[in-house]
């Protein structure tokens, strides 16, 4: 981050000090691997010592200041008596219009969570200002602490004053190794994905996708894994009940930890510590000890999942799945178990949430169908589902529906579902999904929390989260990116047996449409061109494909509403999500009769901007804007309602000659 934004941000910001304290060192103490619990600055008063942040070393003489975020690991070795200040506080940006923005800028990037470390080039400047801190933040009153809120921005104005004069280099803490470190110190509290973006000050979503690139897991499910190896070390190594291993490991519930283990091993606790006692017994065996000095044994781990936890004597590689091992093995036995007794029992049962699904699963890698359809057991109430993964067997007239993403589908088939990943505030859906639970982001939900609502039947939007949540319960994958919305409606009203009426939902839908264009064409507007853009001063995104979303689908997909020529000819041939990012200067050239602006809380005001303000549909008040969020989804209850929006918003511009 350029120090200009962090200054910036600072301008932007509401604070909170949190605690500021002087502590003395004596030579040769240290301290290990403590983990800050809020953004803080040490500033060095005597001695010297050696710090490490996150693995980085600074030698910190007197007068040395160093930055590290919240859940940074901080280590210290003096040399001599050594003495600082630690000042903690706690920053966010305060302005929701400023927050919004930032985060469609830089989600990478958290505004306070910077490593560095410098010599100030006036030490005693910073050292007054924290010592009158210190002073105020001791006698604690309601003016005192008024007071340090003052203090402490003088501080940090001072300070920035100094980095900018040195250049100093600053730089991200790595929100993944403070994640990974998190986990393994406090695996046994209560962890959530939102929990540990808030603790590291990263959006939920940076957070997630930078953390399964660099492991190839999710944060929630490494701290399963961490778990779980936990959970197996305690019923191989101690007497301990299953209720005091559970707890030992973050689970209350001693039935919910049974599941989860039995879930992610393939048999329960108590099975899996008598199983590999009796191996440990065997091994003790002289024919056993003879066939290992032929050759050398194998070092094996003591869970499927590797992780920094994987071998019985320690050791640290990165995560990744073992191809084999004797848990896999045996979950394919029981797998090919269930199945011929399926085959054998000639009928089809409703698997139970959390268990039955494995046989599901198992039949989904071996039938893989094209088309998504049904075929209803009306004696076991169940109904076959063909689908991309295969025949899934789900409840005739499920109860406890869990839906990621494609919820507005399923609201407009009118099923209202116990838990959908977020919506936004502006959805056109968003009321019909009153009082159902939230799972967080459709991309990364909690499989935890998805065991706990026991849903009889989820459906997912990708790969990616059919892998997470097909063991729980019956699971249908819908590739939506894939379809039409016709197309996907379709295949989840095939789901609940619900045909006919997604029949009567994408005739309305079509009729609609056909209505619509006649009111615009009677008015001289259908032969009108249309652009879509978003974005601000900096640049802005023109829209160049029915698929982009923004209203991409109601103007050029169902209403056949055409773009200028320059973009149309994009339009035409792209078949997936795409526009270009254009600067100010060429816009003009992109905009048509009638321009549709996506905009959201905090977006540019560009009512002073001269290239902006010349473009004849935006002179001509033929500027129609449109929420990010209303216009952000592409299923038929979204798609109805946008194509009133539009149709409104054009009748009531002027015309265009």
């Amino acid at each position: 981050m350029q120090l200009d934004e962090q200054m910036k941000c600072w301008n932007h910001a509401a604070v909170k000090v949190l605690d500021i304290r002087r502590i003395v060192m004596e030579a040769g103490a240290q301290l290990s691997s403590y983990t800050l619990p809020a953004n803080g600055f040490i500033y060095t008063i005597r001695g010297s010592a050696v710090l490490q942040l996150d693995g980085q070393t600074y030698k910190a003489e007197r007068f040395y200041m160093l930055h590290g975020a919240k859940g940074s690991s901080l280590d210290i070795q003096t040399n001599e008596d050594f003495e600082y200040i630690l000042l903690y506080y706690r920053a966010f940006l305060a302005f929701p219009s400023y927050r919004k923005k930032w985060l469609l800028a830089q989600p990478e990037v958290a505004p306070f969570s910077l490593q560095y470390g410098f010599a100030p080039s006036s030490p005693l400047g910073l050292l007054r200002y924290l010592d009158e801190l210190e002073g105020a933040w001791i006698q604690s009153g309601s003016l005192d602490m008024l007071h340090t809120k003052s203090l402490f921005y003088q501080f940090i104005h001072e300070m920035m004053a100094q980095l900018a004069e040195q250049e100093i280099k600053t730089e991200l803490a790595d929100p993944v190794k403070q994640t990974l470190r998190y986990i393994q110190n406090h695996y046994r509290e209560q962890v959530t994905l939102d929990f540990l973006a808030e603790q590291f000050n990263y959006s939920s979503r940076h957070l997630s996708m930078q953390f399964k690139r660099q492991t190839g897991h999710s944060p929630i499910d490494y701290l399963i894994q961490t778990r779980i190896a936990k959970a197996r070390n305690l019923l191989l190594r101690s007497d301990a009940t299953l209720s005091e291993i559970a707890a030992e490991v973050g689970y209350s519930d001693v039935y919910y930890f049974s599941r989860i283990f039995k879930k992610h091993v393939g048999i329960s606790p108590i099975q899996y510590q008598r199983k590999m006692r009796e191996e440990a017994r065997t091994e003790d065996r002289p024919l056993v000890i003879s066939e290992s000095s032929i050759g050398r044994r194998w070092k094996s781990g003591y869970i499927d999942y590797e992780n920094h936890y994987q071998y019985i004597d320690g050791g640290s590689t990165p995560m990744k799945r073992r191809k084999t091992s004797s848990s896999m093995i045996m979950v394919a036995l029981l797998s090919i178990t269930m199945l011929l007794a399926a085959c054998s029992s000639g009928t089809a049962t409703t698997p139970a949430a959390g268990e039955g699904t494995g046989a599901s699963s198992n039949n989904s890698s071996m039938a893989v169908s094209s088309d998504t359809g049904s075929q209803t057991n009306k004696d076991n109430e169940t109904r076959t589902v063909s689908t991309v993964k295969g025949d899934v067997v789900v409840p005739a007239n499920p109860k406890r529906v869990v839906v990621l993403y494609l919820q507005g589908d399923v609201v407009a088939l009118g099923i209202k579902p116990i838990a959908t990943s977020e919506v936004f505030n502006g959805a056109a859906y968003k009321s019909e999904l009153e009082g159902v639970n939230s799972l967080g982001t459709w991309f990364e939900p909690n499989p935890e929390a998805v065991i706990d609502l026991d849903p009889d039947l989820i459906i997912v939007p990708s790969e990616e989260t059919y892998t997470l949540l097909k063991d729980i319960a019956p699971t249908v994958y819908i590739p939506y990116e894939k379809m039409t919305t016709e197309e996907r409606l379709q295949s989840i009203a095939s789901i609940f047996g619900k045909e006919q009426e997604a029949e009567t939902l994408i005739n309305n839908l079509n009729s609609k449409v056909e209505e619509s264009k006649q009111t615009l064409a009677d008015a001289g507007i259908l032969d009108k061109t249309v652009s879509i853009v978003e974005g601000g001063l900096k640049g802005m995104v023109v829209v160049e494909s029915k698929q982009y979303g923004r209203g991409s689908q109601a103007l050029y997909e169902y209403l056949g509403m055409k773009a200028p020529e320059v973009v149309q000819k994009k339009i035409d041939v792209v078949s997936e999500a795409g526009g270009s990012n254009l600067s100010m200067e060429v816009l003009p050239e992109y905009i048509g009769d009638y321009v549709f602006r996506s905009v959201y809380e905090g977006a540019d005001n560009l009512t002073d901007d001269p290239i902006w303000s010349s473009i004849p549909a935006v002179k001509e008040g033929r500027l129609i804007e449109i929420d990010f969020d209303f216009f952000y989804y592409s299923d038929i209850y979204s798609i109805n309602k946008q194509i009133d929006f539009v149709v409104e918003k054009l009748l009531a511009a002027p015309r265009a000659q």
